[in-house]
């Protein structure tokens, strides 16, 4: 692998620092005590670095999402790590009846409701729900939303916490039978010298990003996905890479559509 290439991931992180510094030492300054609370300054760092990055990476994958979101998500939409929302701009108002934005980082929820508002889903109508757990708590997002028809997952499985067994009980307790999971994420590569390399930075990538890693075979864990019985879970299902993305890629993106059994 090319050094340039290895070595790339470190404007980005440069950036991020940028972004994030001013706002995460006022909020330090203000509240001394979250010196103590690293997963909150980490939030922090996130909602400024996801402020400064978010659009822009939105508009890279604009084509992919809309041959994969635009295309396959109907009925009730759990959207798993939502970000700002943008997957709101992607759904189809003639096969989706509610967006339901997952979202730990309650830091990004204004900016959600904006986004959602402005595709055409309001708190107001029922079409927008917000939650602020976490994907691995579905005694909640059943409870408040109920099973769902489709799941989808966007540059988020990099970090999310247990995420094989986060996978699993998502697709099995909340997935309804006959449902879709659809995903866009960057996952480890096959390439095994670009891997080392995703292994190596994934330490101090994470600091910077609320703990995204750069070297999870997410990708490999959904197609594996089982039940309780230790039976495939999927129907269907198929995975594609992005056209035209260089081989040495720290950020190695794959796509999926996986259709639960009935």
């Amino acid at each position: 692998m090319k050094l340039s290439a290895a070595f790339g991931f470190l404007t980005d992180f440069r950036y991020a620092l940028q972004a994030s510094l001013p706002g995460t030492l006022k909020a330090v300054i203000s509240s001394p005590s979250l010196l103590l609370k690293p997963a909150l300054v980490s939030r922090i760092v996130m909602s400024y670095v996801w402020g400064l990055f978010a659009n822009g990476i939105d508009g890279n994958s604009r084509e992919i999402k809309i041959g994969l979101i635009t295309q396959d998500a109907h009925g009730l939409v759990l959207d798993i790590g939502a970000g700002h929302g943008h997957t709101a701009n992607y759904l189809d108002h003639d096969k989706v009846s509610k967006y339901v934005a997952l979202e730990p980082n309650v830091l990004m929820h204004p900016q959600i409701r904006a986004t959602a508002k402005a595709a055409g889903f309001e708190e107001a109508d029922g079409t927008l729900v917000i939650l602020s757990c976490g994907a691995e708590d579905t005694e909640t997002i059943l409870s408040t939303v109920g099973a769902v028809d489709t799941i989808v997952s966007v540059l988020t499985l990099c970090s999310i916490p247990s995420p094989e067994l986060t996978i699993s009980t998502l697709v099995r307790d909340v997935l309804q039978p006959g449902g879709v999971l659809l995903y866009f994420e960057h996952v480890r590569s096959p390439r095994d010298d670009v891997a080392w390399w995703q292994k190596l930075w994934t330490p101090l990538w994470q600091l910077a990003f609320d703990g995204c890693k750069l070297d999870r075979p997410t990708h490999l864990w959904i197609e594996g996905a089982l039940n309780t019985k230790g039976e495939k879970i999927w129907k269907e299902g198929r995975r594609w890479g992005v056209k035209g993305e260089p081989e040495e890629h720290l950020w190695w993106h794959q796509a999926g559509r996986y259709v639960k059994v009935s």
